[in-house]
């Protein structure tokens, strides 16, 4: 089987986009010597049909074993992966600007867990309702909050894929059980401390570039203080003293020496490579480290990894829910074809391969009692683990999402920068947000 990865940035897609956008990703191409004819609905088993998978860039083996064991059992499909930006607000970009020319180019795709519903509205993306009734998937066996996150005014528009939350992990040879930071400033102190240390060259690593995951990683920080930024209403309410404390904690940080000097590049790929490099002992990222931390063949650091809620405030500890789900875009040439995908990709047998390949959090809650995925994962069954989930929290769940993220991307940004104070950047998103809710 050959996987083929297709590396794209967003000027790149552009011009394909607008150029082929009457062409399709994946063609079927007959198989030589043998002369079926399609049956109406249906292709025949003398044809051989390529469907396209996008999603962003996968630094384990879990795509490409999920495609190797689709198509063992289903051999007249093949699955082109085709990698895009890892930066998830350039991937959001791309699949815009690719569906809005109606292009066929892609058939399967990843979306950020707060994506499924701009997409649906917008209409690029297939409901899936028709194909769950079919086949008979019962629903119930999902964990319902990222179920919801792809269902939109009554339809299905995409299946759960994983489910994530924001969590520490940290270096169990630089740092005993008994003294992982349970506050921002322990942490400060611990990493100022271990910094050096065992070859290790930061303290602590982050994501704070500017795009989504610095949202993720400022939604912690203002939480773990009390802040909001939208409530349950709607409303925003940004503009609050534990906002303001959670920002300053934030730019705390990014300012100190614990971080490295570029920390605002950092998206996952550069925080996670350095740690697994042995170069922090300890880091903010998603469930895929502890995975990732443990591969022998790239980590420094395997078999000396632990995971914690992440530390907090005054209020508590707080993690930004995250998680992706799968979608099929309403052009693709082969949706029957498509949806074997991602049925086969969101079941059982697919949450399991990248539950063990991945380190990715399932949405079908039977897998974390499977004695395989626990093996490949024993920070699932860790106290830490299921406190750091409990903690989630969401991000602003508001039709317009994209625009408040962007709101809070360059504030945060320049409060980071030096180029605003917190108050003034907070006064900001206020004034903005409101703006932008009320059109």
């Amino acid at each position: 089987m050959t996987v083929k990865k297709t590396f794209k940035t967003s000027a790149v897609l552009l011009a394909l986009t607008m150029g082929l956008a009457a062409c399709s990703g994946g063609q079927s191409e007959s198989q030589t010597g043998q002369d079926s004819k399609k049956e109406e609905g249906k292709t025949s088993q003398s044809e051989k049909v390529k469907i396209v998978y996008a999603r962003g860039q996968d630094s384990t083996k879990a795509t490409e074993k999920i495609i190797e064991a689709f198509e063992k059992t289903h051999p007249n499909i093949d699955v082109e992966f085709r990698e895009m930006p890892a930066d998830t607000g350039k991937q959001h970009d791309a699949y815009v600007t690719m569906l809005n020319a109606q292009s066929s180019e892609i058939d399967v795709m990843d979306l950020d867990v707060i994506w499924p519903a701009e997409f649906a509205q917008a209409g690029y993306t297939l409901p899936l309702d028709r194909f769950i009734e079919k086949d008979g998937i019962d629903l119930s066996k999902y964990n319902q909050g990222a179920l919801a996150a792809g269902n939109f005014n009554g339809k299905q528009w995409a299946m759960p894929k994983f489910i994530d939350a924001g969590m520490l992990f940290y270096r169990t040879d630089l740092v005993p059980k008994d003294k992982v930071p349970k506050t921002w400033d322990e942490l400060l102190k611990e990493a100022k401390e271990l910094k050096g240390k065992g070859g290790t060259k930061f303290g602590y690593l982050m994501q704070a570039k500017q795009y989504e995951g610095l949202v993720c990683n400022a939604v912690e920080f203002i939480a773990s203080y009390g802040g909001q930024i939208v409530d349950q209403n709607g409303n925003v309410v940004i503009n609050s003293p534990e906002t303001i404390k959670g920002l300053k904690k934030m730019v705390e940080i990014v300012k100190s020496d614990v971080v490295p000097s570029n920390i605002t590049t950092f998206t996952e790929p550069e925080s996670h490579t350095a740690f697994i490099e042995g170069q922090s002992p300890f880091i903010r990222n998603w469930p895929y480290q502890y995975a990732l931390a443990n591969d022998k063949e790239q980590s420094k650091i395997v078999g000396k990894v632990g995971v914690a809620p992440l530390p907090a405030g005054d209020k508590g500890s707080a993690a930004a829910l995250g998680g992706w789900m799968t979608a099929i875009n309403k052009y693709s040439k082969h949706p029957k074809e498509a949806w074997e995908f991602v049925k086969f990709m969101t079941g059982p047998e697919g949450q399991k391969i990248s539950a063990i390949y991945g380190g990715l959090a399932p949405t079908l809650p039977e897998l974390f009692k499977d004695p395989d995925v626990l093996k490949a994962n024993p920070f699932f069954a860790e106290e830490g683990f299921v406190n750091a989930l409990n903690a989630a929290v969401p991000r602003p769940v508001v039709p317009n999402y994209p625009e408040i993220s962007e709101i809070i991307q360059i504030n945060v940004s320049k409060a980071l920068a030096g180029e605003l104070t917190v108050e003034q950047a907070v006064a900001n998103m206020e004034k903005e947000m409101k703006a932008a809710l009320n059109k």
